[in-house]
């Protein structure tokens, strides 16, 4: 059974930067399709960036291209997402997840097709 822990959220300032972490256990990350994705009060869950299992592609979301940054170092089973240039609108609960590559896919980043979920980490974004 995968599991999947986040941290790194916290509170800032538009403008400001955070980086969010997922460790993943009970599978490799080296195997799995991994994403972020966010959930704000009222909104169905979106997909903000994704990584292919060997972390040599990735996708984002047109509202994050070019603030934010997906990434996985496999050896430390580990996620990462970092966020610079936040934004109000970046406020949301963050989430990771993890799926086989025959079930889902880093481009489409549609979250009823990955298994494995976080148990999510705030972020709050002032202006």
């Amino acid at each position: 059974q995968v599991q999947l822990v986040e941290s790194g959220g916290g509170s800032v300032q538009a403008g400001g930067s955070l980086r969010l972490s997922c460790v993943a256990s009970g599978y490799a990350s080296s195997n799995l399709v991994l994403g972020w994705f966010r959930q704000a009060p009222g909104k169905e869950r979106e997909g903000v960036a994704g990584i292919n299992v060997n972390g040599g592609s990735t996708n984002y979301a047109d509202s994050v291209k070019g603030r934010f940054t997906i990434s996985k170092d496999n050896a430390k089973n580990t996620l990462f997402l970092l966020m610079n240039n936040l934004k109000p609108e970046d406020t949301a609960m963050y989430y990771c997840a993890a799926t086989n590559p025959w079930r889902g896919s880093y481009r489409s980043l549609n979250p009823k097709t990955f298994t494995y979920w976080g148990q999510g980490t705030q972020v709050t974004v002032s202006s």
